[in-house]
């Protein structure tokens, strides 16, 4: 799979109408962060298709790009999953929102002091960050992320997880350089998943407000 300007704008707005489905199904309110995680991957796929645009560099594209995949994602994945989740599944996933929220602290850091640059490399885009420890902050990232999902108690939210899984190590064994990127984009479509679990809540309890 290759990808470019038109196929990052293409492939956003298709996992942001999903996202729009997927927020229109749900009934719970504790369901809507993650409901609505398509959106947020659809909008990051659009604005990368930006960051191709302008031939990559450190604008004002690249660093919204940065925001969203890192210290925002690695928040917003698990607490979404620790809203959705039963109460006795929540113990272990407050332990990973923890370390997604310290992980997240390390990369706000991180760009906020900056530089954070994109470079066009053939038919992927590869981000620079100078970043403290980039192997302890990278296993926080797949440990809040993936780990929340595949600990969630669902079995829609654990064969994410592991699809998800799956993608991250390929992504890296194939482009290591452009590891973020390419994985994101993977999480992208497979957020699509996340359309079936939000009607699969919806018929699998009355309408709640918590």
């Amino acid at each position: 799979m290759c990808w470019s300007a038109t196929a990052d704008l293409v492939a956003g707005a298709g996992v942001a109408a999903v996202g729009v489905a997927s927020v229109a199904a749900v009934r719970a309110s504790r369901d809507l962060p993650l409901a609505a995680l398509p959106l947020l991957l659809g909008a990051h796929q659009i604005v990368e298709s930006v960051v191709w645009d302008a031939g990559g560099g450190g604008g004002p594209a690249t660093v919204v790009w940065a925001v969203i995949a890192m210290p925002l994602l690695v928040v917003w994945v698990p607490a979404g999953v620790w809203c959705a989740a039963a109460p006795p599944a929540r113990r272990g996933l407050t332990v990973l929102l923890a370390v997604g929220v310290a992980t997240a602290a390390a990369l706000a850091y991180g760009i906020a002091t900056g530089p954070v640059t994109a470079e066009i490399r053939g038919h992927s885009i590869g981000y620079a960050l100078d970043l403290p420890y980039p192997p302890v902050l990278v296993t926080g990232y797949l440990l809040a992320t993936v780990g929340s999902l595949l600990l969630s108690g669902d079995r829609r939210l654990l064969l994410l997880g592991v699809v998800v899984a799956v993608g991250a190590a390929v992504c890296f064994a194939l482009w290591r350089l452009e590891f973020v990127s390419t994985w994101c984009a993977f999480a992208a479509v497979c957020s699509v998943l996340l359309l079936g679990w939000a009607r699969d809540r919806r018929t699998a309890r009355p309408v709640d407000s918590h």
